[in-house]
């Protein structure tokens, strides 16, 4: 299966807490709810069809839990995402999550990228990863994702966890680019390997 990573970040690159003001408090974050104002028609369809694409989810524990209290209560068959989140198997990498008791979940066992890279070698089209920042970090630094879906905010914060902190760096090609009635890009990319570097001065 293809890895693809699907995150939200402001334009300063934070991607803590876009859901809601209690999502992800930690660090003392105060932000929580920024992408809301921004959702509309153009966002709903791009993301329907991402998760049309799904034959699995690969999510952190925090947003794992997100997840679990809200979308198992959207019993809607034609719901693109609901459809697709309950019906489809769900992969938990965390140390601390004892159990998961919605339906169609597995919580991995051992190394994180040890396990996914086993997942990845599985038929299928894509393994989907939504939010879950610290299990992306790890994901990065293991060369396990296929492409990155960002869809960049126009709002800054200053503050927040960011998508790429504290990783090796990547070069990357970008595959497909769109703008939002609100203003939000929405960016694939696809990792190229190390950056290349060069110098715009002129050879002496």
């Amino acid at each position: 299966m293809k890895l693809t990573v699907t995150t939200f970040i402001t334009l300063d690159g934070v991607g803590q807490g876009p859901g809601g003001p209690d999502e992800d408090r930690s660090g003392g974050f105060e932000h929580g709810g920024w992408s809301f104002p921004f959702a509309d028609e153009d966002f709903g369809r791009a993301v329907s069809g991402w998760f049309a694409e799904a034959d699995a989810f690969l999510l952190g524990r925090r947003t794992y839990e997100i997840f679990a209290g809200y979308w198992p209560k959207v019993t809607d068959e034609n719901d693109p995402v609901a459809s697709k989140l309950n019906s489809l198997p769900k992969y938990v990498a965390s140390r601390t999550l004892g159990t998961a008791e919605w339906a169609g979940t597995t919580i991995l066992e051992g190394d994180a990228a040890e396990a996914v890279a086993k997942l990845k070698a599985e038929p299928g089209r894509e393994l989907q990863v939504h939010g879950s920042l610290d299990l992306v970090q790890t994901l990065i630094k293991a060369g396990l994702v296929d492409e990155f879906r960002v869809l960049i905010f126009p709002v800054v914060l200053g503050t927040g966890k960011r998508l790429f902190d504290d990783i090796v760096p990547t070069g990357l090609r970008l595959t497909d680019s769109k703008v939002t009635s609100t203003g939000v890009t929405i960016q694939t990319y696809q990792p190229t390997g190390r950056p290349a570097y060069g110098s715009y001065a002129p050879p002496e």
